[in-house]
């Protein structure tokens, strides 16, 4: 007899061969019934809907069916029907049942019910089977693909930057150190520091804060490349914001300036929010329906915009543009300032601007995604080109409802003495930096980039709260489980 291959349930939802045998394999979300029929909810992860198998209970041995309990791995072949209930299109009569794997009913920690995202954090390793954190892991595929999709379509190279590196490209000075020396006894120099000399790589090594640095090398003989790939923080801080190693998106284009970043970078942004919506509407209704059950209870002025809606809203709106010393007179001069409700209130030039200061001009001034551009120097990187005023730099953060900062990006200092100028200002050695300042003594050329967070980008498309939520294996402070 000819083995009956199987289908995923994605595929089987589609099906209309009534009365053909078919076989499917998954885990069991649910079982209900009595001992004439039972009803089992099973999902492989393909799509965010339950395929339902109906059971003759006579038909089947006792011993078999006791096994069958939320968590278990069955394979079912039957006969693929038009569904009797509502919700389903198609059902599936089961001939033959066989358990691939059990599910102690007493130990198993998802049982159906609701559970709350701070206790599905502690077992990530099973998350994946639960509606949100599949819809989740979809959605971010998803997104990877169209990322790779959007910039392959214009041309773009993408290039593996390191993720050991002897550079820090913000100057943050937080970083993860990588060394193969022995931590109890490590080697000195006679003045008692670390002799990193005798380190795997004969020098100090972190993990990367940024592929950006290495990024421009390209594209100043590529013209427009990306790097797509994981960073690391070690900031202390135990925010719905913050990981300490996420994934960054960070184009840098040759020949472009400032217009042509803020461009690419809106055109990107609306190419993946257009693609989710396309791709993933499925996944997006659910999420959406389970913030709105999350909000049920808040005052109406606190809900957030429905997520479909809000999706819609970024891709049919014009980001606004305007100077960041703009923003700064618009904040210095509203409501909540004035009534000192911010907890950091603006009283100048030179303030950096916190989340709430974003997210006030995107949901209360503006209603539209905004970029500011041209931010004091001091409040900027080393590499951001300074403008002729002296005092400001060619950068540009997009700011969305919600996230605030989601895209961070500049037009380059290509000058080869203004770039050494800022750097002896900001304290950051030249001799270390020698091969990025050789990219301006050797056919320099004005060019910008961006990076986007990946992870914040994911949390804008699926509503989430917690950024933890957002990728499959959080690392935060005093957590690297799993």
């Amino acid at each position: 007899m000819e083995k009956i291959r199987r289908i995923k349930v994605v595929d089987i939802l589609r099906m209309t061969e009534y009365g053909k045998s078919v076989n499917v394999k998954g885990w069991v979300r649910t079982k209900r019934g009595n001992k004439h029929v039972n009803f089992i909810a099973l999902n492989d992860g393909s799509c965010i809907h339950n395929l339902q198998i109906v059971v003759d209970v006579p038909e089947f041995p006792e011993e078999l069916l006791k096994k069958i309990t939320t968590g278990a791995a069955i394979s079912v072949t039957g006969e693929l029907l038009e569904s009797q209930g509502s919700g389903q299109a198609v059902e599936i009569q089961a001939k033959e049942i066989e358990v691939l794997g059990v599910a102690d009913p007493e130990k198993y920690p998802l049982q159906p019910k609701r559970h709350t995202l701070e206790f599905l954090r502690e077992i990530a390793h099973l998350r994946f089977r639960t509606n949100t954190f599949g819809a989740i892991a979809r959605v971010r595929h998803a997104m990877i693909f169209a990322v790779h999709k959007f910039f392959n379509d214009k041309g773009f190279v993408n290039i593996h930057t390191p993720i050991i590196t002897a550079s820090d490209a913000e100057g943050a000075g937080e970083m993860f150190r990588v060394t193969t020396l022995d931590i109890d006894n490590p080697p000195r120099k006679e003045n008692g520091e670390i002799d990193f000399d005798e380190d795997f790589f004969g020098r100090s090594a972190n993990l990367t804060v940024s592929g950006q640095l290495e990024g421009e090398l390209a594209a100043l003989a590529l013209s427009d490349i990306y790097t797509f790939g994981p960073t690391f923080r070690a900031e202390n801080s135990n925010t719905s914001r913050h990981l300490a190693e996420f994934w960054m998106i960070e184009p840098e284009m040759a020949f472009y300036d400032l217009d042509d970043n803020m461009d690419l970078a809106e055109e990107f942004l609306k190419y993946l929010i257009k693609y989710a919506l396309d791709n993933c509407l499925d996944d997006l209704k659910f999420l959406s329906k389970r913030l709105q059950d999350e909000e049920k209870n808040k005052k109406a002025d606190e809900r957030q915009m429905e997520l479909i809606e809000k999706l819609r809203f970024v891709l049919e709106n014009d980001f606004v543009r305007l100077s960041y010393s703009e923003a700064i007179d618009i904040l210095k001069n509203s409501k909540p300032n004035k009534k000192k409700k911010f907890k950091y209130l603006i009283e100048g030039f030179g303030a950096d601007l916190q989340s709430e200061h974003e997210r006030f001009l995107v949901e209360k001034h503006f209603k539209k995604p905004v970029i500011l551009t041209d931010y004091p120097k001091e409040i900027k990187a080393f590499y951001m080109k300074l403008n002729d005023d002296g005092k400001t730099v060619r950068a540009m953060d997009i700011l969305f409802p919600q996230i605030g900062e989601i895209v961070g990006g500049s037009q380059r200092e290509e000058d080869y003495g203004k770039l050494v100028g800022r750097m002896r200002e900001m304290g950051i050695p030249e001799e270390e930096m020698w091969w990025y300042l050789d990219t301006r003594r050797f056919g320099s050329v004005p060019h910008s980039g961006f990076g986007l967070g990946f992870e914040r980008m994911i949390l804008f498309i699926t509503g989430m709260g917690n950024i933890r939520d957002v990728i499959p294996f959080p690392r935060t402070p005093k957590n690297a489980e799993f």
